[in-house]
């Protein structure tokens, strides 16, 4: 059984018996619930526990990511009406969302509607707050609307595009294609902390590295890193293919949006950076 990158996914409930069994989760629930008590109502306690779908995951994803939507624009034009509210907004947006993923990944609690509508909250708040930071300081010279607009339009097209790749079988997910693609989040991640630590430090005026300066290093990085992102999908579609082919629970759905509304989250923001350093050059 393969392991997904998304730690998210990583520590959602797995059905026994494995994914080899594609499709009979479901039908093994539904028989143990008509073996366990004949004379009572089968049909609604199968209801009750039905197995996820694909329209349950395509719902719940929908309305996490309204919510997160909502929330980001509540903020930009808070900020925009107040700067001071930029950092606050930044940190209680970015530290809570961070807070409330590891409660849900380390605390099993990823299929927990109201967990992971707050997460969209907090990080619909820090989105909000960032995205105004970057299309009005980091780039003063271009409409902020259409910087965010390219970012948001970019992050869906890799998101569809990956889709495809993975429902026509382009790209196969593999145990090494995974191993693959943690490794490379794990170097980026090293090489991220490391800029900002040597940066803090004073090294290269304050740059680090030069992997966040906007200079040609820092375009290529987060042009690996987007790639990651991108290539990060794959396992997720993966993973959330075998919890329904595994007849996971309904309530999966919510986990599995959870999943995906992180690494979009991730993508964004490094499609947002990109192309603030593309429009400074």
């Amino acid at each position: 059984m393969r392991e997904t990158s998304n730690p998210v996914f990583r520590s959602l409930p797995k059905q026994s018996g494995g994914y080899a069994q594609f499709g009979t989760g479901a039908a093994q629930m539904q028989q143990g619930y008509y073996q366990a008590d004949p004379y009572t109502a089968p049909y609604q306690e199968a209801k009750a526990t039905r197995p996820v779908t694909i329209d349950d995951v395509v719902t719940k994803t929908g309305i996490t990511l309204g919510v997160l939507t909502v929330s980001a624009i509540v903020s930009y034009f808070l900020v925009s009406n107040n700067l001071a509210l930029a950092m606050p907004l930044t940190l209680i947006g970015a530290l809570g969302g961070f807070v409330l993923v590891m409660i849900a990944t380390f605390g099993r609690k990823q299929d927990n509607p109201g967990i992971v509508l707050s997460y969209a909250v907090l990080e619909g708040l820090f989105l909000g707050a960032v995205s105004f930071v970057f299309a009005n300081f980091q780039v003063s010279h271009v409409n902020a609307g259409a910087l965010i607009g390219e970012a948001v339009l970019g992050t869906f097209g890799v998101f569809f595009g990956m889709l495809v790749v993975y429902k026509t079988g382009a790209i196969r997910v593999t145990p090494k294609f995974t191993r693959w693609v943690v490794g490379a989040m794990f170097g980026a991640l090293a090489l991220m902390i490391g800029n900002l630590v040597l940066g803090m430090f004073g090294v290269g005026g304050g740059a680090g590295l030069g992997l966040r300066s906007g200079g040609p290093l820092a375009i290529l990085f987060s042009l690996v890193v987007i790639g990651i992102a991108a290539f990060s999908f794959l396992i997720d579609f993966d993973a959330a293919d075998q919890m329904i082919r595994a007849g996971a629970p309904e309530k999966a759905a919510w986990g599995i949006a959870l999943g995906l509304t992180v690494t979009l989250v991730w993508l964004y923001l490094e499609i947002l950076r990109l192309l603030s350093y593309l429009q400074n050059d």
